[in-house]
Order: structure tokens, then sequence, then C-alpha cells
């Protein structure tokens, strides 16, 4: 169990993916990912293997969760600033977590 100021220090944003690539270097396929988290945090990059259910054109303005204050990480020649959640289907393979609903940006969940 943790407590509830354990899960504040978690802090997770929602975000708008305004740029996406191919990442062809990862060792598993990935996509490059831009995503804008307004005014406070503004634009992070990040890399995720979300190869099965997204192309990069069908990301782009998507809304997206994200944790922003880990620190960042180098994933092949991509430094990812923000960690881009998901949940595995029935295959393992990364289904994104959004709002259901159009939502402002930076907004931080509770």
């Amino acid at each position: 169990m943790i407590s509830y100021d354990d899960f504040q220090r978690v802090d997770i944003r929602v975000g708008r993916i305004t740029r996406a690539e191919p990442f062809p270097e990862a060792r598993k396929p990935a996509i490059k990912l831009w995503v804008d988290f307004g005014g406070e945090i503004g634009e992070k990059r990040s890399s995720a293997q979300l190869t099965r259910h997204y192309t990069p054109e069908t990301l782009i303005g998507r809304q997206v969760m994200a944790v922003v204050n880990f620190p960042p990480r180098q994933i092949g020649k991509v430094l990812s600033e923000v960690l881009v959640l998901g949940v595995p289907d029935d295959e393992g393979e990364v289904v994104l977590l959004s709002p259901d609903q159009n939502v402002p940006l930076g907004g931080r969940m509770f």
C-alpha cells in the first residue's frame, strides 16, 4: 500500500501529440513522439512501442496521459523526457490512456 502523498508525487498530465515519426533505430518497433502539455510544461519528447495499434499519422492531435516528472532517459538516439501511459491489450500490445473528452492541456490527473 502507498499513501496518498506517494501518489501525489507522480505528476501525470494530459498532453496532445503534435508530431510523431517512425523510430527504426529502436530495438523493438517504436514511434518518436512530441507531446504538448501547454504553457507551464511545454512540448516534451518521448518514444513508445505503439506500432501494433497506431501509426504516426493516427497519433497526431490525440490527447494522451503521461508522467512528466521522471528524469529524462536516453532511448537509442532519443532523449525521452516523459513517459506516455498505456495498458496492454489481450496480446500485451500497448493501448494508450487518454481522456474520453477533450480537456485543457497540462491538466493534472487526480
